[in-house]
């Protein structure tokens, strides 16, 4: 396939529950309230980002890739594309739950799991995580109080800033607190297991489906050092590298007024601009980015500059 360039993806908004107006109100997205995620690249079967720019304007990510897998790079192994990113704008608390690791997936549903990381746009003052078992839980702890009914006494609690970044290994318990908008970077894979939500009542008034059975079966306990060295298991640490694990890489930059990135033939690079906004520059092409912007740039595209005062993610596997 000729004629690469990068590709402008539409989001899409998904409502939630707990949804608020932030990406609709102030992150560039046609969106309404109650709008708790916009995928920001997504190239599965139902959910399919549109190219928004360019001779493949109109064309699905899921169709182009389909029909040359060397725009994911010499670097894919093959299988299904390896990476879904969101924003995600919780304006009240997500159920506490759980994802399978691939093992546990690939038995019960047939799908890979579900490793993932947060990086924290806004928190209001106080907005928390549950973030893993509590000090001393064990996983049979960690059951017990699901099944007495006392599943917030098992777990782990912190309270977050903007700017700061949390990585969720499968296994690991977990819920986003209200008042919290995040970038999401995680497996392509939509499994998750609720095990406490709060006694909400879905949009025609029953409770939502909790999953508890499989949740207690995945649920694992793990050590700050445990997730560290998941989260940075190939090599790479510190400075602009938010992960760099086995699912995918992610780097944070930060662009004063203008930075070169190149994006080689071993890997496509999806970037995200979480705050400001400019413009990309390719073969003397320029691509305006605003906050909230979602560009795929195919493997090969060689050399780019980025220019403006903006915040930007880059991730690839």
């Amino acid at each position: 396939m000729k004629n690469l360039y990068p590709m402008r993806l539409s989001p899409l908004p998904m409502e939630r529950l707990w949804g608020g107006d932030k990406l609709g109100k102030f992150y560039n997205k046609n969106c309404t309230e109650g709008t708790g995620e916009t995928w920001e690249l997504s190239v599965r079967e139902k959910e399919k980002s549109v190219v928004l720019n360019g001779v493949f304007k109109e064309k699905t990510l899921f169709e182009l890739i389909n029909g040359d897998k060397s725009l994911m790079g010499t670097r894919f192994a093959g299988g299904e594309f390896p990476l879904l990113i969101k924003f995600i704008d919780a304006a009240d608390d997500l159920s506490v739950q759980v994802h399978p690791d691939d093992e546990y997936a690939a038995k019960t549903e047939n799908d890979v799991g579900k490793t993932e990381m947060w990086h924290i746009v806004e928190a209001e003052p106080g907005a928390k995580l549950v973030y893993g078992l509590g000090e001393g839980v064990t996983p049979e702890d960690f059951a017990l109080a699901v099944r007495s009914g006392k599943t917030l006494s098992a777990l782990n609690q912190i309270e977050v800033h903007a700017g700061e970044t949390y990585f969720i290994p499968a296994g690991l318990v977990h819920a986003i607190g209200g008042g919290i908008l995040l970038a999401e970077v995680q497996q392509n894979c939509d499994l998750t297991y609720r095990v406490y939500d709060f006694d909400r009542l879905d949009k025609n008034g029953k409770p939502r489906e909790l999953h508890t059975k499989k949740a207690i079966e995945c649920v694992k306990c793990f050590s700050r050092e445990d997730i560290d060295a998941i989260r940075f298991e190939c090599g790479s640490r510190g400075g602009e590298i938010l992960a760099d694990c086995r699912y995918f890489k992610v780097k944070r930059l930060e662009i004063g007024s203008e930075r070169k990135i190149s994006v080689t033939e071993e890997d496509f690079v999806h970037l995200l601009c979480i705050s400001g906004g400019g413009k990309l520059i390719y073969e003397d092409e320029e691509y305006e980015i605003c906050r909230g912007d979602s560009y795929f740039l195919p493997a090969g595209l060689g050399d780019l500059l980025l220019e403006g005062n903006m915040t930007v993610m880059l991730s690839q596997i």
